[in-house]
């Protein structure tokens, strides 16, 4: 596994929280370029130390209306990755994991409504060869979602490691706003914002 320095945790410190932080805003807190910014978070990414970015998509506000964790018992074990591709093929399924405990996999889906969760059920997971059973767990409400934290030794923590988390802890707070298309300013856009605020 790579080994990730100083430099790296500061960014991701950063961009854990805001994926859309400027590297302009992320270099200034840094003390680096932005060349060095987007260089290091380009080698992060093919280390697959950091897996994704972007925009989340609220499910709700697209008609999917029930979130739904699925247990799912198979005849055995060793058809775990053989059943995997076959979920993978139910695009409302967004989460597939192996699991110890009560039931081989775990599964996170969203569907419209219950209907539709019924024939996710019903027509598609429960139809796979080797799924045995499923027990069905309903959301009523997802409370947070977040990120883990990024943890630094304290015999590393120094004066940039504490400006990176004193911004990233700005950057959680409820009054951050994301800057407009039409603000490039970075940093000095968050300032103003907060002299308003």
């Amino acid at each position: 596994m790579k080994k990730v320095d100083k430099l790296d945790l500061k960014i991701l410190q950063i961009i854990s929280v805001d994926a859309r932080v400027p590297f302009k805003d992320v270099a200034e807190v840094c003390g680096v370029s932005r060349a060095a910014i987007h260089q290091r978070v380009q080698r992060l990414t093919e280390a697959g130390i950091i897996t994704g970015s972007g925009y989340n998509v609220n499910p709700k506000h697209i008609g999917y209306s029930t979130c739904t964790y699925v247990g799912i018992t198979l005849e055995r074990g060793s058809m775990y990755k053989e059943v995997a591709a076959e979920l993978l093929k139910i695009p409302e399924i967004v989460e597939c994991h192996f699991t110890t405990g009560n039931y081989t996999m775990l599964v996170k889906l969203y569907s419209r409504d219950n209907e539709h969760l019924m024939e996710l059920l019903n027509n598609r997971i429960q139809e796979i060869n080797g799924v045995i059973s499923t027990e069905t767990l309903i959301s009523l409400e997802q409370s947070f979602s977040r990120q883990v934290p990024i943890l630094v030794a304290s015999e590393d923590e120094d004066d940039g490691m504490k400006a990176a988390r004193k911004y990233a802890e700005k950057l959680k707070s409820p009054n951050h706003i994301i800057d407009d298309p039409d603000e490039s300013e970075g940093v000095s856009a968050t300032k103003k914002r907060n002299k308003k605020a």
